[in-house]
């Protein structure tokens, strides 16, 4: 398990660029459909990680969505829409790929710690790449497979990475007891079978409603059994 600096060459955000408009106007007007509150150097950020993104993308395959405003929508929207869910000053993002959702939640709440973590080395790479160019210091990338990391937080979430049954059995060594699980689906599983995950309480399901997305979104919160093993 480690972490690795980007060794492709640097793309600089300078402090004195704008982003680009369409994005910075996608994201204000989303995020108040949302009922998001968010600062002006906040809204930049998450415009200015699109463009990393959108910039990476074309070097290394981080992701199969290609048209910024997509991403925006995709990508973004549907990292915050759970933002409300997690109360915490500590979050582990497994499976993160290219930081999703862990970066735009890091950006959202600068007072929590987010380790993001993947196996693929070049997708950790870019995380930290991307945490140096936004100057997000809560952000930590571990280049690993969840079974090898030993630091456990308050909150771990997952976006599509796997069923709910697995990832539970995957992560339970990441949460103490009466930590929470917050796995991203999309068709939300049957009630019978969340509330019988061994190791684990089903807290909420709910439907996760985001702008300009048809596809289904819904989140499922587990919680470690306070007299669950590691």
């Amino acid at each position: 398990m480690f972490s690795r600096k980007l060794e492709y060459s640097s793309i600089h955000l300078c402090d004195e660029k704008l982003p680009d408009l369409k994005l910075h106007d996608a994201l204000q007007s989303g995020l108040e459909l949302m009922q998001i509150d968010v600062t002006e150097d906040q809204c930049r950020s998450l415009a200015a990680y699109v463009e990393l993104l959108v910039k990476w993308n074309k070097v290394i395959n981080l992701t199969a969505v290609r048209d910024p405003l997509e991403m925006v929508s995709r990508h973004i929207f549907d990292s915050l829409s759970v933002h409300e869910f997690i109360d915490s000053d500590s979050l582990i993002d497994v499976g993160a790929g290219a930081g999703l959702p862990g970066i735009p939640l890091a950006i959202l709440k600068p007072h929590m710690n987010v380790t993001l973590i993947d196996s693929v080395a070049k997708k950790t790479r870019f995380i930290q790449q991307a945490a140096a160019e936004l100057r997000l210091g809560n952000v930590t990338a571990l280049h690993s497979r969840v079974e090898a990391v030993s630091q456990q937080a308050n909150f771990v979430i997952a976006r599509a990475f796997a069923a709910p049954d697995k990832l539970a059995a995957l992560t339970r060594h990441l949460l103490p007891q009466g930590g929470r699980l917050l796995a991203m689906v999309g068709q939300m599983p049957e009630q019978n079978y969340l509330a019988n995950i061994a190791g684990f309480s089903l807290i909420k399901t709910a439907k996760l409603t985001i702008p300009d997305e048809t596809a289904e979104r819904n989140i499922v919160i587990l919680q470690r059994d306070q007299t669950s093993s590691a």
